[in-house]
């Protein structure tokens, strides 16, 4: 088996590949405690992780979207090796390296961050993402989304694996397709998340859909989409509306503590 990928929960998933071992949007709180999402806003946990910190593998990398309390908690900030890489934007590098994460990277939007090993490599981009609408943006973190293309030891690209991050459907995303026209397997960042029950800042159903149609990739897994109050559209929006775009072949629906294997150019499906 070339690789896999396991959902724990939330927007954190353990992606195997070619001898990487990868941990995104870490977040191990479990139901009932409080995620701090900043401005005095907290949003409850529904649900329990699948796995909990100590019974992660090593890490090669951990790959942040942004600095946000269900995305980068206080289990994760006591309970991960302070020598493990953190790639993420230029603001939470900042913040985690203050913090005694030495080694985390921050990257500008189109920057790249190359890991290697004695199999290959993984290259990760930063891309655009939009958080909220307007100027409300400038009340929440900085995110990005990321592109990790696994590389061979020639070079070639044998996987590309998409994370939409948290973000909207807006036209900065227009120029990820044009860059990547090929991508095997995306991860969309769902759940309609709501600032003070009113204005929406994650993707519903019918942004995911709209996000799978215009970014075109082979496979999707949609995660981030129950486990928080402030969550307003349930994965079962999402089915209906690729559903009836017509794209719900290519929607892979991971249960908590499910692993699906990872191939050239794929995604096993069971």
């Amino acid at each position: 088996m070339k690789g896999s990928i396991q959902f724990i929960g939330n927007a954190t998933t353990l992606i195997r590949y070619n001898g990487f071992t990868l941990l995104t949007d870490p977040n191990f709180l479990h139901r009932g405690q409080l995620a701090y999402l900043g401005h005095g806003l907290v949003s409850r946990r529904r649900t329990d992780p699948a796995l909990e910190i100590e019974d992660l593998p090593t890490l090669d990398a951990v790959v942040l979207s942004h600095m946000h309390g269900d995305h980068w908690d206080r289990v994760t900030r006591r309970g991960l090796d302070r020598d493990t890489p953190i790639v993420t934007t230029l603001s939470a590098a900042g913040k985690l390296r203050r913090r005694g994460f030495g080694q985390s990277v921050g990257l500008r939007q189109w920057q790249q961050h190359e890991l290697r090993n004695a199999q290959g490599s993984v290259m990760i981009t930063a891309l655009p993402a939009r958080h909220a609408p307007g100027p409300l943006e400038r009340l929440l973190p900085p995110v990005i989304g990321t592109m990790l293309e696994f590389c061979d030891r020639e070079g070639r690209v044998e996987l590309r694996l998409h994370i939409s991050g948290d973000t909207l459907l807006d036209r900065r995303l227009d120029a990820i397709p044009r860059r990547f026209p090929e991508i095997d397997v995306a991860l969309v960042h769902l759940g309609g998340t709501k600032l003070l029950g009113t204005v929406l800042v994650t993707m519903d159903g019918s942004q995911g859909a709209s996000w799978v149609d215009q970014l075109d990739p082979r496979t999707v897994v949609p995660i981030h989409y129950d486990d928080y109050t402030v969550f307003t559209s349930p994965l079962d929006d999402f089915r209906h509306h690729v559903e009836q775009a017509g794209l719900g072949d290519r929607v892979v629906y991971l249960d908590r503590g499910e692993t699906r294997e990872l191939a050239p150019h794929q995604i096993a499906r069971h």
